[in-house]
């Protein structure tokens, strides 16, 4: 993999979900070294965050050289996030469309804070490299999560923190097919094996229906997004030769 630039390290926005697991993989095949970052914002379930430590040992195990990369899990607590938002995915309410046509699991600002937080701690760290799982292909209309957000964002941040920032989005024009499809790039059936069992990606925090495509409740729009993602992936992928 070719170096992306003069500081060979990188810093992943690490949620615990298939996307994030994706991206981690992404960075820990393109850079030397790689630090994770998580948030605790008051979410409803922090179940997605506790996946972070078996996503990480199953990486280590599945590629060992990746062992040699993988730097510091940091957990950042921004919790008056959750305080100001009105959402599922901070209170205890039905998922359903919210004012404008977005749907109320939509925390207004919520990839502006991280990604600024993020910036500030890979300041400190000294790493100018930043990668996110934002995508506009398969999402739900979240204004943050949009290519033109990201870049006027990394703007920003440069302008602001003096510093050559470069946030990275593989996942931006990849539906969820092609996500799984990118998994498997990177490391194998054993790496989607390891996504499909230990991410977390369900609204409703369920990890005890378990599903082909892992654990969640089927039928929230993160489940459903999910699940439809795998069955366009299996539909096309070649069993392996044993």
């Amino acid at each position: 993999m070719t170096d992306l630039g003069q500081n060979n390290a990188a810093l992943v926005l690490f949620s615990g979900g298939q996307d994030s697991a994706t991206c981690l993989a992404w960075a820990l095949a393109r850079f030397a070294r790689v630090e994770t970052i998580g948030f605790s914002y008051g979410q409803r379930h922090a179940v997605e965050l506790d996946s972070r430590a078996k996503l990480i040992d199953g990486m280590v195990a599945l590629r060992p050289e990746w062992a040699s990369k993988l730097g510091e899990n940091h957990t950042l607590d921004i919790p008056t996030l959750g305080d100001i938002s009105e959402t599922a995915l901070t209170r205890d309410t039905a998922i359903e469309m919210g004012e404008g046509g977005l749907p109320n699991t939509f925390v207004p600002g919520r990839n502006l804070v991280f990604l600024t937080f993020a910036a500030a701690l890979a300041y400190r760290r000294g790493i100018t490299h930043i990668v996110g799982g934002m995508c506009e292909t398969d999402f739900s209309g979240y204004p943050d999560c949009r290519d033109e957000t990201i870049k006027a964002l990394n703007v920003a941040l440069n302008l602001g923190m003096a510093r050559p920032f470069e946030l990275h989005t593989p996942l931006m024009w990849r539906d969820k097919a092609d996500t799984w499809a990118l998994a498997e790039e990177l490391g194998g059936k054993g790496l989607v094996d390891l996504i499909v069992e230990h991410s977390h990606t369900c609204y409703l925090g369920e990890r005890g229906a378990r599903h082909d495509w892992g654990y969640g409740c089927g039928e929230c729009p993160a489940c459903s997004l999910r699940a439809r993602g795998w069955a366009a992936y299996a539909a096309h992928a070649v069993p392996e030769v044993r």
